[in-house]
């Protein structure tokens, strides 16, 4: 979501690297081009005023104009003030308690149903037990939608179809359901409002006072904005946010709610979700998205995927098939499936340093390997392989390969590609097992040049 704030401060501080020695007239132009950045961005206006006096105080009292690297100076500067503006460090969840209760809150539409399970499955797979309580009765099927996903991800849900009970009661029994069933946390799926929606805003206020939540957490959608900073205050005057869950942190929004929220608020952002897969929430750390916006990657969270989904004796198996020159096509497919429990490829490559760099489209992307349709393309054709031509492609001949396209509903000239990028990839990797491999990840192996 922050592409084109990132290209946009890529190139103020390309060119203010460029300079050997910086003016006072080079350091406010830069400034001047950072401030449109963010406004276009849709950061609240009182937030860049603030962020832009701090840069420049700090760029005079440290003296970068004085320095020897005058660009990096500035872009420390900056990244040390968009990790101050979102929090700094990461805002974890407070769990203390058993049962932990955790109340989600939001305008409708704003996707706290799917946020429920999302934050269940993450804390599941921290090692907690929770329980699902759909205290929505408001929205038609609200309970049924929470209920289907607790089947599918195996998560025990709590509800009251009857009509005897409001959300209040519904909450508290749930807790109840809860104690009994010894889960460790309770998640609310309360009903979709507005800011200016009396009647079901106390009915917040009651849940608040009946079963004291630990976090109320605000599920805002990142699409809309500056418009998401507006509703965490009205949502954070009535019943007191402990914190913030973005939605469509991965859409086409402009980054102004993630830049904005804690600084308006005082509310720190604890969890962001991607996409509309129910996979588990990506905990928000301010240092590292600051990085991001930056171009810098964010290496961490992407080993942190790699060890979580990536199976480590495939990669033991694959190290020691590198160092016995045993590379075969069914490695080449197993090593792109590990790959893509990573994500989609536009969201590894956001974490990359020099992200911005590689943000290519159709045929370069394409011919870099680093378009998701070519990577998607290349899967097919691989599995439209039989197991004896995957081990042997020596023997895909051009009948095999007709048939190969003919089965993956490609041309032969992609099958060729293919064959082609496995044997640049065949001699690099005899290469890489004459060195040490022991212990590499599929990720090294299989990345993102093949």
């Amino acid at each position: 979501m922050f592409d084109a704030l990132t290209e946009r401060l890529t190139a103020v501080f390309s060119q203010l690297k460029g300079k050997g020695k910086l003016s006072e007239a080079d350091v406010n132009a830069g400034l001047r081009e950072i401030r449109l950045a963010l406004l276009e961005a849709d950061v609240h206006y009182k937030v860049v005023k603030d962020l832009i006096a701090s840069v420049r105080e700090k760029a005079i009292g440290q003296r970068v104009i004085d320095s020897l690297t005058p660009g990096q100076q500035m872009v420390k500067i900056v990244r040390d003030e968009l990790r101050t503006l979102m929090g700094q460090s990461r805002a974890a969840l407070d769990l203390s308690h058993r049962p932990a209760v955790i109340a989600l809150v939001g305008l409708q539409g704003s996707g706290k149903t799917t946020t429920a399970a999302k934050l269940a499955l993450t804390l599941r797979k921290d090692g907690r037990k929770p329980l699902l309580v759909a205290a929505d009765i408001v929205r038609p099927a609200a309970i049924d939608q929470l209920e289907t996903l607790g089947k599918a991800l195996d998560l025990p849900v709590f509800s009251v179809r009857d009509g005897t009970l409001q959300p209040p009661a519904i909450a508290a029994a749930g807790l109840a359901e809860a104690k009994a069933k010894l889960c460790d946390v309770v998640i609310i799926d309360t009903a979709g409002r507005l800011q200016i929606d009396e009647q079901m805003m106390s009915e917040l206020e009651q849940i608040k006072r009946l079963v004291p939540p630990d976090e109320i957490l605000l599920v805002a959608d990142a699409m809309t904005g500056q418009e998401a900073v507006n509703v965490a205050r009205s949502f954070d005057e009535r019943v007191e946010l402990t914190g913030v869950v973005l939605t469509k942190l991965d859409g086409d929004a402009r980054g102004g709610a993630a830049l904005s929220i804690r600084a308006v608020t005082g509310c720190p952002i604890k969890y962001a979700g991607l996409g509309e897969k129910i996979t588990p929430l990506e905990a928000f750390h301010p240092e590292r998205m600051a990085d991001r916006i930056l171009g810098m990657g964010d290496v961490l969270t992407l080993i942190e995927q790699a060890e979580e989904h990536l199976d480590r004796e495939k990669s033991e198996a694959f190290a020691k098939r590198i160092r016995e020159n045993r590379f075969t096509l069914q490695d080449f497919l197993e090593q792109m499936e590990e790959m893509r429990k990573l994500g989609p490829i536009g969201q590894i490559l956001e974490k990359l340093p020099g992200a911005a760099k590689l943000k290519l489209k159709g045929d370069a992307a394409a011919s870099a390997g680093l378009d998701e349709r070519d990577l998607d393309r290349t899967l097919a054709i691989l599995r439209a392989m039989t197991l004896e031509e995957r081990a042997a492609p020596s023997i895909i001949g051009g009948s095999r390969k007709k048939r190969i396209a003919r089965g993956s509903g490609t041309q032969v000239r992609d099958v060729n590609r293919v064959l082609a990028r496995y044997d640049e990839a065949k001699r690099a990797l005899k290469l890489m097992g004459k060195r040490r491999v022991k212990g590499r990840s599929p990720l090294d192996f299989a990345g993102l040049g093949m």
